[in-house]
C-alpha cells in the first residue's frame, strides 16, 4: 500500500524547485514556473490518467487539500466524474480567471506597474474571449485576438501571447479545462504565426524636429519597451 500523507506544513512552504510533489492517495503539490504553487489530485479512469485542480497554496492548506482529494476519490468510486461536476459549479468565464490569476500571483509580484500592465494587456486586447467559458476557448479564439495586433504591435501581441498561456494554464490546474494549452508557442501557434522580425542593423534616418512631438506622443501611448 503506497504511502499517504507524506506532506508536512513546513516542506510544503520551504518546497520551490518547478514539479510535482506527492503526498500520497493521489493528492500531489505542482508548483509551475514563477513559483506558483496548486494542488492537484491524479488518477487514472479507463487507463487515461486525469488530473483535477484543488485550489493554489497557501489559501487552500495541506489539511483543506487532503479533505478535497478524499472527496474527489469519493466521486470517483461512485462513478462521478470530479472534473466535470466541478466544471458544471464553477467554471469562470476568461475575465474571471484573468482576475483569480493575477490575484493568486500578487503576493509574487510585488511590483503594482506589472501587476496593470498584466491587468491592461488582458482586458484591453482580449475582449474576443472575455466573455467565453475557459473550457470553450480553443485555438482559432487566441488567434482571434493576437492576429489582428500581430504586426502592427508585435512586441505587445508576444507578450499578450504568454499571458494568455498562463492564465489557461491556470484554469487547466483548477479543473476547468482539459487538454493542451491552445495559446502554447511550441508546437503550436509557431506554425501558425509568422516569426517577429529581427531589427535591422545600422543608423536609423533623422527625424525632423517638426516631428518629434508627434513621435513623443506615439511612443508615450506604447506599451512595448522598445518605447
Amino acid at each position: 500500500m503506497r504511502a499517504v500523507n507524506q506532506l508536512t506544513i513546513s516542506r510544503v512552504k520551504s518546497l520551490s524547485a518547478t514539479g510535482r510533489y506527492a503526498d500520497g492517495a493521489g493528492l500531489y503539490l505542482y508548483i509551475a514556473k514563477g513559483g506558483s504553487k496548486s494542488w492537484v489530485y491524479r488518477w487514472k479512469t479507463d487507463g487515461r490518467r486525469r488530473e483535477l485542480g484543488l485550489g493554489g497554496f497557501p489559501t487552500v492548506t495541506l489539511a483543506r487539500a487532503r479533505e478535497r482529494a478524499a472527496k474527489a476519490r469519493e466521486q470517483v468510486l461512485d462513478g462521478v466524474d470530479p472534473i466535470a461536476d466541478k466544471k458544471k459549479q464553477k467554471e469562470p468565464i476568461f475575465s474571471e480567471c484573468v482576475e483569480q490569476f493575477l490575484s493568486s500571483m500578487e503576493t509574487q509580484w510585488g511590483n503594482e506597474k506589472h501587476r496593470q500592465q498584466w491587468r491592461m494587456t488582458l482586458t484591453k486586447y482580449c475582449s474576443p474571449i472575455s466573455d467565453m467559458r475557459v473550457s470553450k476557448i480553443d485555438t482559432q479564439d487566441v488567434l482571434s485576438v493576437l492576429q489582428p495586433i500581430w504586426q502592427s504591435k508585435n512586441e505587445t501581441a508576444s507578450r499578450l501571447r504568454g499571458r494568455i498561456e498562463r492564465v489557461l494554464d491556470f484554469a487547466t490546474i483548477h479543473g476547468w479545462r482539459d487538454g493542451n494549452n491552445p495559446a502554447l508557442w511550441r508546437g503550436h501557434l509557431k506554425s501558425v504565426l509568422p516569426a517577429r522580425q529581427k531589427l535591422t542593423r545600422g543608423h536609423h534616418a533623422a527625424i525632423s524636429y517638426k516631428d518629434l512631438p508627434k513621435l513623443v506622443e506615439k511612443l508615450m501611448s506604447s506599451e512595448a519597451t522598445s518605447a
